[in-house]
């Protein structure tokens, strides 16, 4: 294991307070510069001797190959930082909009989001929805605006754009020294000071008069910020009225009780590459952000009964029972299976037993963590409101909730996690990696639930759904290096079925003979066609004893087995009435096996007689896409052999309902993007089974005839 960082083992341990603790999810789009920013917080801090970079794969903060190749964080990190008496526990997440439930389960457990702007980019549509959902959630937010060192950068312009975008007010609580190559330094306008920062990228600021060009600029910042906050507090309001003016305190006072109730939406700036704005940072953090103390007083933690209906109080309180919730599972090299914890109420010492309410086993903590990216630092307890990793859990997943080990069952809600959107069936190159293949995927859920793997039962495939193709690509890439497993990938198979659309009868007769006992069985089928959904009817209409009544089970089991494979394309077979009407036995040559065989053959031959037809599945989709490109969408599933059910207007946009063959829908996730310049998401239902147009037919019955010489049977 990489070596424990000297600073952090100091703060680490020291028991943190609840109320001391700030819990943060620092959220945005891909390139917005978030983990640049957490290196600068990190470099000021005194966790790290100087700062790390994305581009040359130093960060603290992206420690997985995958995230050095890319250059973008693809999973969520701890960080930890001791700050004013404070413990910072920032969670330091991905932007890309395939890893976003990675960025979900963070700001579920947190109190308050701080959210990074690229100055050079503004605000970018793949962060509404994180934006929506920290709404739902009421978190209080706080955003920082960055890479303000950048040619032709503007920071009037990204806050204009935020406010318009975004639909908030915001109030400025920094504005920049210089602009692009030239930006130096902030001016702090809670406490109306300048400080000009080294050029080294330390950090380290000095303070220095307030240039004459900006104070305008710093008199007309400090009016819109006095003016906000004091909206927020009716004292603070008369006041103001009254005086023109607010002292520093008074702001912070103001400030904090604007943000905790999303009135207010501060902004800062500065430069992460350039460590220029972090001090304000950090003490805006401190000052502006709630404990979670704070953040359950505004709004309670509630935990559900068995039952999902009662609601049970957690509160942030040492003394009470213990309770917590499991946000993210890492699998590392060195330290095994680390789970990532959120202590809501009560504590946690290290070594203590405790319960798993998701699973009703019981657990036992083993050594605790505070942590920096892949460097941990033990402590010895966990105090209600903070985040710690716990090393080797039997059986605890993310998203299980953990009890003390005598408390009522209770669970604590998970966040809801968009479904994947794009799935791929796989074939290990090597026929002996089978079940490592099951093993490793496994084992790549565990640390990222938006991944799904299934086994299709009805296409005999290994299935793994995803949020898009960089989300598949980067869990393959990890099955290689973690497993040392290589697949390929093809497009799933579509799960058709079969049924028919007259009525007809058949004969079944399997006569065999051989040197002794022979085989002699004999049956007479009719088959009907049931409603949709009807499923199977078997009908046993034997009379006079033609079959004796112990053969009739093997005659069922001989259509339910004949029915796995129709007569069209192999599919399995639906909606459908098997009535045994006739037949004959021979009292030494008849068997059961010799009327499975028979039973089978009648219904094949029953089958092709009846109007055989091809069904395929039909998706219930909904497409949210914003106004200007309905029509495109609207189009695009209208040849897809959609058929739109309704349009609803949303916040931003439109949402879409339709029905569409599963077979149109494979592909579907780039076409969308495309189409929405990635703005646009969708999920999907299996709705039902409607017949294939007949033009179709023999287009898809070649197309799966193909597939399936080419797909290595399992």
């Amino acid at each position: 294991m990489a070596p424990l960082l000297s600073n952090l083992e100091t703060f680490a341990m020291k028991e943190s307070k609840p109320d001391a603790i700030r819990n943060v999810a620092v959220l945005s789009y891909g390139g917005s510069g978030k983990t640049t920013l957490i290196e600068a917080l990190l470099c000021v801090s005194g966790n790290l001797p100087q700062m790390g970079s994305v581009a040359a794969g130093t960060a603290a903060m992206d420690f997985e190959p995958e995230e050095h190749h890319r250059k973008h964080s693809l999973q969520t990190s701890l960080c930890q930082i001791a700050w004013n008496e404070a413990s910072l526990n920032l969670l330091d997440n991905p932007g890309t909009s395939g890893f976003q439930a990675e960025a979900r389960q963070a700001a579920h457990v947190a109190d308050a989001a701080l959210w990074v702007f690229n100055a050079g980019v503004g605000v970018k549509t793949e962060m509404e929805k994180l934006w929506e959902y920290a709404a739902t959630r009421s978190l209080p937010s706080l955003l920082f605006i960055s890479a303000l060192e950048k040619e032709g950068t503007s920071w009037e312009k990204v806050v204009d754009e935020i406010e318009k975008t975004l639909e908030i007010e915001t109030v400025p609580l920094s504005i920049p020294i210089g602009q692009g190559v030239s930006l130096e330094g902030v001016v702090d306008l809670v406490n109306g000071e300048a400080f000009r920062y080294a050029a080294d990228g330390t950090g380290k600021r000095q303070k220095i008069e307030i240039p004459a060009a900006l104070s305008g600029a710093v008199e007309a910042a400090r009016k819109k910020l006095m003016e906000g906050v004091a909206e927020a507090d009716d004292q603070l309001l008369e006041k103001y009225l009254g005086e023109g003016v607010l002292t520093a305190a008074e702001i912070l006072k103001g400030l904090k009780a604007g943000v905790a109730s999303r009135k207010l939406f501060p902004v800062l700036c500065g430069s992460g590459a350039k460590n220029i704005g972090a001090t304000e940072l950090l003490n805006t953090i401190v000052s502006a952000l709630p404990s979670p103390v704070e953040a359950a007083k505004a709004c309670p933690i509630q935990a559900l009964k068995g039952d999902g209906k009662e609601p049970v109080a957690l509160p942030v309180d040492g003394a009470a029972p213990f309770a917590a919730y499991v946000f993210k599972t890492l699998i590392d090299p060195f330290m095994g299976r680390l789970n990532y914890i959120r202590v809501y109420a009560g504590s946690l010492a290290a070594d203590a037993g405790f319960l798993n309410a998701t699973r009703s086993t019981k657990e036992k903590a083993g050594r605790l963590f505070h942590g920096i990216g892949k460097k941990y630092t033990p402590v010895e307890k966990a105090v209600a409101g903070d985040i710690v990793a716990i090393a080797k859990l039997k059986d605890t997943q993310t998203g299980d909730t953990l009890t003390g080990e005598h408390n009522t069952a209770f669970h604590i809600p998970k966040p809801p996690l968009t479904r994947p959107l794009m799935s791929f069936a796989l074939d290990p190159k090597s026929k002996a990696d089978i079940e490592k293949v099951s093993v490793g995927l496994h084992k790549l859920v565990e640390e990222d639930p938006s991944l799904v793997f299934v086994r299709n039962a009805e296409t005999h495939e290994m299935i793994l759904s995803a949020m898009g193709q960089l989300h598949v690509d980067v869990a393959f890439e990890k099955l290689k290096r973690k497993y040392g497993i290589e697949v390929n990938v093809h497009t799933p198979k579509v799960p058709y079925k079969e049924t028919i659309r007259k009525t007809t009868s058949a004969q079944g007769k399997y006569k065999r003979q051989t040197g002794g006992h022979g085989q002699y069985g004999d049956a007479w089928l009719k088959l009907e066609p049931l409603k949709h959904g009807g499923g199977f009817e078997f009908v046993n209409a034997i009379v006079g004893g033609a079959i004796p009544r112990n053969f009739i089970p093997a005659v069922e089991k001989g259509v339910v087995e004949a029915m796995h494979e129709g007569f069209l394309g192999g599919f399995p077979v639906v909606d459908i009435r098997v009535t045994l009407y006739d037949g004959s036995y021979h009292d030494v040559d008849s068997s059961e096996m010799s009327f499975k065989v028979a039973a089978s053959m009648g219904f094949k031959k029953a089958m092709e007689q009846a109007s055989p037809v091809l069904l395929e599945p039909i998706m219930t989709v909904e497409v949210s896409t914003p106004d200007e490109c309905m029509g495109a969408v609207i189009g695009d599933l209208n040849c897809r052999r959609g058929r739109i059910q309704d349009t609803l207007p949303k916040a931003h946009g439109t949402v879409i309902k339709a029905a569409v063959p599963l077979a149109e829908m494979l592909k579907y996730a780039p076409v969308l993007n495309s189409l929405t310049g990635g703005r646009g998401t969708y999920s999907m239902d299996f709705s039902t089974h409607e017949e294939v147009p007949r033009e179709l037919v023999a287009k898809v019955l070649e197309e799966h005839n193909k597939t399936t010489k080419d797909t290595p049977a399992h």
